[in-house]
């Protein structure tokens, strides 16, 4: 899988989590820059990412995300 593809995926899924077909995602988009991502909305996107990659991202990793080029990054290494 490229990192094109997995942006093209993951872009999916913050649209759907935060209901918001605007989002347009890079590697240096954080919380800050998406309105409605705050705590309880980031457990609903972790669980979005799951399913959409078919995997579980370990516990301690979903905390240490800096923005979504660092998540980008790790679907790719555990996809």
């Amino acid at each position: 899988m490229s990192r094109e593809e997995v942006f093209e995926r993951l872009t999916n899924v913050f649209r759907e989590v935060f209901d918001d077909e605007s989002i347009v995602l890079n590697d240096t988009t954080t919380s800050d820059d998406i309105e409605d991502w705050d705590s309880f909305e980031h457990i609903n996107l972790i669980v979005a990412i799951e399913e959409e990659f078919s995997f579980k991202i370990p516990m301690g990793k979903t905390v240490t995300l800096k923005n979504v080029g660092e998540m980008v990054d790790l679907i790719l290494t555990i996809a």
